[in-house]
Formats: structure tokens, sequence, C-alpha cells
């Protein structure tokens, strides 16, 4: 995957300085910055409640492998 350095950044900077303007330039990197955060954000949580599950189906196979082994003990 090709990497972007500061030519191709400087690049990028001035089109979108002429596109959008030096009035606009900041908002813009606010609401990019936003989106961004809002992102990562979003990502962190759908990986946590991910992990979340997994870990409530491991102790559920861990609770029926135990009532399994009770149930085994008291048939003999």
């Amino acid at each position: 995957m090709p990497r972007i350095g500061f030519p191709e950044l400087a690049i990028i900077l001035v089109i979108a300085l002429i596109i959008f303007g030096p009035g606009k330039l900041p908002s813009l990197g606010k609401s990019v910055g936003e989106t961004i955060k809002e992102f990562k954000k979003a990502s962190s949580e759908l990986m946590n409640d991910n992990k979340k599950e997994a870990k409530d189906e491991v102790k559920g196979a861990e609770t029926k492998a135990e009532v399994k082994t009770e149930e085994t003990k008291n048939k003999k």
C-alpha cells in the first residue's frame, strides 16, 4: 500500500485550500477530526461488545459442562 509523504500532503492541502477557501478550512478540519474520533469510539465499543459476548459464551459453556458433570456423578 503506498504511503503518503510530505509532498503528497502538501498537494492535498493546496487543493483543499483552493476548493474550500481559507475561511472554511478550519471548520472542515474540525469536522473531519470529530468524524474520526466518533469512528474510533464506535469501533472500540464494538470490539468491547464482541469480547464481552465471547466471554459470556465461554462462561455458559463452562456452566453447562459443570452441570453435565454433576448429573453424571449423581446418576452413578
